[in-house]
């Protein structure tokens, strides 16, 4: 056999196990390093282990030693370059057992991205002195630097601040006195910040060409760093743009990829005043400086676009409309939830009807995401669009609800308009609550229709809170056919109306009735002529201090969005030096769940009444009468209350309606009666009491009178 055909039975593997070199792959993105045989054999490793975590080999040697291996390999990928490292593998006991030399060359990934694998050779060498000593202080100040680093870009928030840190970096041995970042953007590459230089000197590189013949623009397209030590190579190598840039006074340059995700997508340029070697270390360093900076300015870009389409999201939520309408003030605040895109189903709107009346609508899509907040949007551009034609509150909801059924119902459209299975139906079933009101500025009258949102709370003239009960169907999307009956109060001059979402009110560990009280005593002892003032003490109770938004000041802890309107009705007259307090509340014939509600907005009328028995009284006799409407009519009860006079000497009046024409009488039942004690009691315990037919129908009405505490 002739000594050419022997050679080429020899197999590479073979030679290189004959001499002791090892094989390894070293697999940066994916943080693995995969060995042959007698590569783990050198590091200690089982022959058989195949590929490892970069973990484990750092575990078998010496930490500093890992630290110049990783820099090595960093910078021969970011360089294309050969990277060469020296090793000291550890034993038990920390003892070095054995010293290794590795060749790594970066592999050309298929797609033409930047690389992240590099390959090549262990090798076991004998001469302890083979490894340069580097003096203990300087490594650590090396590596105290990076530290400070990555911890300062990690914390920076912002395009701006990522630069600003990135300016701000004392690194040992040299400090660039200018910087600059490009981004690609298509076929263009743009500046997006600089640091050290004036604004003006920099035009001309504020965007360019992405096959322009500068620095920035061939280490975007390569993906390999540049690095220019003196002013006579940068005007050798690119000659167009030096004079340009010879007016600057710099000495020395470095032009270094940034990376995101394998893909190259940009560049960071480290201007010197004075000349700079860019040694190994010096480029390792400024290596790792750009693949922190590269993640810094990811992370702080895709911040940005996330506030970015939350506020143009919020802006688009928002009613363009004057606070004064007619006589009536409004305010109104959207806090998103906190992280992410902070973005929600929550919103509210101010509509101008045709029949010169304004609407103001409030709502919460189930949902704190992207697909809560446009079906917000769908629905609230079809609520505006069923008001605009006219229809009444109820009316409005119905077809709302009807209209978010069939969003729901829908199907996804797949590539070419085709129909998908229900498995990948993309919209999911969810419903939304909705409160829509109708305000007549003149008269004060208001007409509600709920569909399963929280009711609307008042605050009286007198600073009385109560929160106003009134009937509603079902959240919009759950029921299509249902309907929302519409409920009128009456809000007089110096009235507050609090119109809001659950995230107001549920917050912090509050239940529907905790959360009310929280809020009602806000709204009770806030400024009711500065409804601004008093909006951002609504927030700030539920969520803490505010900060600045779009809508006002925000807050900064929130565990649900949340949206409110305070609308309110001109002044108080100030003749009136004690306002008549009023209420009124419907109680349906279905609804005999809300004979509760009229006790309960009795004893909030009666807050402050001196003779706490006698509002336990109130409530008592309220609801005997509602009951009794209840009971022996087939109509709803209209219960009114109104509370006239000076503390300590006020008269309390509760009437309650109904369209029957049959007149009630006086009885005395047994002991084992179940009814006919509903007029005794009024009897005992009512100041006075009596009974008045109308044209429609009948009232019931009595009156309790306020006493002076003692002392």
């Amino acid at each position: 056999m002739s000594t050419d055909g022997a050679l080429q039975l020899l197999r590479a593997d073979d030679v290189l196990a004959t001499v002791g070199t090892g094989l390894w792959r070293w697999d940066n993105a994916a943080g693995t390093v995969a060995l042959d045989g007698r590569a783990a054999v050198l590091l200690g490793l089982p022959a058989d282990c195949g590929t490892v975590r970069t973990s484990a080999v750092r575990a078998c040697l010496k930490p500093e030693d890992y630290v110049d291996l990783n820099a090595a390999v960093s910078l021969g990928l970011a360089e294309h370059t050969v990277a060469e490292a020296r090793m000291r593998v550890v034993g038990e006991g920390g003892r070095v057992t054995r010293l290794l030399h590795t060749r790594l060359a970066w592999v050309p990934p298929a797609d033409g991205a930047a690389p992240t694998v590099a390959a090549g050779t262990l090798v076991e060498v004998a001469q302890a002195g083979y490894f340069r000593q580097e003096p203990d202080g300087e490594r650590r100040s090396r590596e105290a630097f990076l530290l400070d680093a990555g911890r300062a870009l990690a914390e920076a928030a912002g395009t701006t601040e990522v630069l600003r840190v990135a300016a701000s970096l004392s690194m040992p041995g040299f400090e660039p006195q200018g910087q600059a970042v490009f981004a690609a953007e298509g076929d263009r590459l743009r500046m997006v910040g600089q640091h050290g230089y004036r604004q003006s000197v920099v035009q001309p590189f504020l965007e360019m060409p992405l096959d322009t013949p500068y620095p920035a623009a061939v280490v975007t397209r390569t993906g390999r760093a540049l690095y220019l030590p003196t002013p006579e190579s940068y005007r050798q190598r690119f000659p167009r743009f030096w004079p340009m840039v010879e007016p600057l006074g710099r000495a020395a340059w470095a032009f270094l990829p940034l990376v995101t995700a394998g893909r190259t997508t940009g560049a960071w340029m480290a201007a010197f005043q004075g000349p700079v070697e860019f040694t190994p270390d010096e480029r390792s360093v400024l290596t790792t400086i750009a693949r922190m900076l590269s993640q810094a300015l990811t992370r702080a870009y895709l911040q940005e676009s996330e506030h970015e389409l939350s506020a143009g999201l919020q802006r688009s939520m928002m009613p363009t409309h004057e606070r004064e309408i007619a006589g009536l003030t409004l305010a109104a605040r959207y806090v998103p939830t906190g992280g992410g895109l902070q973005v929600g189903g929550d919103w509210y709107d101010v509509i101008d009807l045709p029949s010169g009346r304004t609407a103001l609508v409030i709502g919460d899509v189930q949902g704190h995401d992207v697909r809560a907040a446009g079906l917000m949007g769908q629905l609230r551009i079809a609520l505006r669009a069923y008001a605009a034609e006219g229809h009444r509150p109820d009316a409005v909801l119905s077809r709302a609800s009807r209209f978010l059924a069939g969003l729901s119902a829908s199907r996804y459209l797949g590539p070419h308009g085709a129909e998908q299975p229900a498995d990948v139906d993309l919209v999911d079933q969810r419903f939304a609550t909705c409160l829509y009101l109708e305000a007549d500025p003149e008269s004060g009258t208001l007409e509600v229709a709920r569909a399963g949102h929280p009711d609307p709370a008042i605050r009286l003239a007198d600073g009385t809170t109560i929160v106003r009960h009134t009937p509603g169907g079902p959240p919009l999307g759950v029921a299509p056919d249902s309907d929302y009956p519409t409920t009128t109060l009456e809000l007089d001059a110096g009235e507050v109306l609090l119109l809001c979402t659950d995230g107001l009110i549920e917050t912090g560990g509050h239940d529907l009735d905790s959360g009310w009280r929280r809020l009602l005593d806000v709204l009770r002892d806030g400024p009711a002529d500065d409804l601004e003032t008093l909006a951002d003490a609504l927030v700030t109770a539920v969520h803490g201090p505010a900060s600045h938004h779009t809508t006002g000041r925000l807050a900064d802890r929130r565990e649900d969005d949340v949206a409110l309107m305070l609308l309110r009705r001109g002044a108080a007259e100030e003749s009136l030096s004690y306002p008549p307090r009023r209420t009124v509340l419907t109680v349906g014939q279905d609804e005999p769940r809300q004979i509760r509600d009229a006790r309960d907005e009795v004893r909030a009328v009666l807050y402050d009444w001196s003779d706490r028995e006698r509002v336990d009284v109130a409530a008592l006799l309220v609801s005997e009468v509602v009951t009794n409407v209840l009971v022996h009519t087939e109509g709803d009860a209209l219960l009114s209350v109104e509370v006239l006079g000076r503390p300590g000497v006020r008269r309390m009046r509760a009437e309650v309606a109904d369209r029957s024409d049959d007149m009630p009488h006086l009885r005395h039942p047994g002991e084992m009666a179940s009814f006919g004690r509903g007029l005794l009691l009024m009897e005992e315990l009512a100041d006075a009491w009596g009974v008045m037919p109308s044209g429609w129908g009948k009232s019931i009405w009595f009156e309790l009178y306020e006493t002076p505490e003692e002392g």
